[in-house]
């Protein structure tokens, strides 16, 4: 599966900082010095309704990572997934008569090019779900041959006590896993289970549903886990740098990511770092697919509105931070945009060099966007005032806007 083509990010004066950033799993700032390869990866789409508002909010946080790794001349080795199998899609592809993979190879379309029009930067791996099954049943069958897994009436089971650190990423007790299990896909109530949070790896076929061919499992298709953690292994390895996504993802999704890898491997930790960005809401409740209350990227861009607009809305919040989309945030956003424009196209204008620090230190103190643009701010407004002969200044804020926040002036 191909990503969507990289826009350029300027080369600033000097160096970076290393990012210091919230760690889900610790609970504290952990600084972050990757080798000259800083390797991310961050969970993708269920390609049966993209992009909303939610979902730009998520890859401009990690799109910010890559920046600030960029900026300290390392390079990143990044890979996303496409859940492009699993029953929100399937239920999706029932209830507008439409075959599950075109509905799936539309959405994932859309994805790239709104990703495109944000300017967020590609993957250099982004793999589907479908096209990693050969990967992912080897690792089911050697999970069931060491005894972390059972079957249980022709589907396999990850067993959670084959992991001794189990939990160690949400740090959440049995019953809240527990609730959260039977609200995120898990099945606790499942008669026969070693334990209820036991999640599912491979499910036998089932009637009218797609199904492939699963070797000694049988036919079937993965769960949801474990296809992130056979993309995962392939292409980054364990101990890789920053596992990221939504905090909706905390549990189960990440936990039982790494316990299924921790399993396979014997090693700990199957990421470093586990990052979360803030959930999106619209009209008081969280923005999301089965609420149906969403603001799609690709309608805004229909309606006219400025791409680099929209993602100064989504800078104007820290990325941890739970917010709410309103017309307000948008107007705000296009009136900076115009602002910061405007002070660009001027010749000359005050120095920038204490600028392009304070961006940097902005975002490397936990990605603090919000901070960032008011750094910038204040320079616009002192343009503005007319303050300064510096004739390289504009081109530099502008660079500075396009290398470490995307946004193209």
């Amino acid at each position: 599966m191909h990503a969507w083509p990289a826009s350029e990010v300027p080369a600033l004066p000097g160096s970076g900082r290393d990012l210091r950033i919230h760690d889900t799993a610790t609970g504290g700032r952990v600084t972050l010095v990757p080798g000259p390869v800083a390797r991310i990866y961050v969970c993708g789409i269920t390609p049966y309704d993209a992009t909303h508002m939610g979902h730009a909010a998520t890859y401009n946080a990690f799109d910010l990572v890559q920046r600030v790794w960029l900026d300290t001349k390392r390079q990143v080795h990044y890979v996303q997934n496409v859940t492009d199998i699993d029953d929100p899609l399937l239920e999706r592809a029932v209830r507008d008569g439409e075959d599950w993979t075109a509905l799936a190879e539309r959405e994932t379309t859309l994805f790239r090019e709104d990703m495109t029009a944000l300017r967020m930067l590609p993957p250099q791996h982004y793999v589907g779900a479908v096209e990693s099954i050969p990967k992912i049943v080897p690792l089911v069958e050697r999970l069931l041959s060491a005894g972390a897994a059972y079957e249980l009436e022709g589907d396999i089971y990850f067993s959670v006590a084959a992991d001794p650190s189990f939990g160690a990423v949400s740090g959440l007790d049995a019953e809240a896993m527990r609730l959260l299990s039977a609200e995120r896909g898990g099945d606790p109530d499942r008669p026969g289970k070693k334990n209820p949070l036991d999640p599912m790896l491979w499910m036998s076929a089932r009637p009218g549903e797609p199904s492939w061919d699963g070797a000694s499992l049988g036919p079937g298709r993965p769960g949801w886990h474990i296809e992130c953690v056979a993309i995962a292994l392939d292409h980054l390895g364990m101990g890789f740098d920053v596992q990221g996504g939504g905090s909706d993802l905390v549990f189960p999704h990440h936990e039982m990511g790494a316990s299924h890898a921790q399993a396979l491997t014997g090693e700990h930790p199957f990421a470093k770092t586990y990052v979360h960005a803030g959930m999106v809401a619209l009209d008081g409740e969280k923005m999301s697919k089965s609420r149906g209350n969403l603001v799609f990227i690709s309608q805004l861009r229909r309606d006219g509105v400025d791409p680099a607009a929209i993602r100064l809305a989504l800078l104007a919040h820290h990325y941890r931070a739970d917010w709410e989309w309103t017309d307000a945030v948008l107007t705000e956003a296009v009136e900076r945009l115009a602002r910061w424009r405007a002070a660009v196209s001027r010749p000359d204008g005050p120095s920038a060099d204490a600028l392009v620090e304070e961006v940097r230190e902005a975002l490397a103190d936990d990605l603090d966007a919000p901070r960032a643009l008011a750094a910038i701010d204040r320079w616009a407004a002192a343009q503005t005032a007319g303050g300064g002969t510096d004739e390289g200044a504009p081109g530099l804020v502008s660079r500075t806007a396009d290398a470490l926040l995307g946004v193209a002036l």
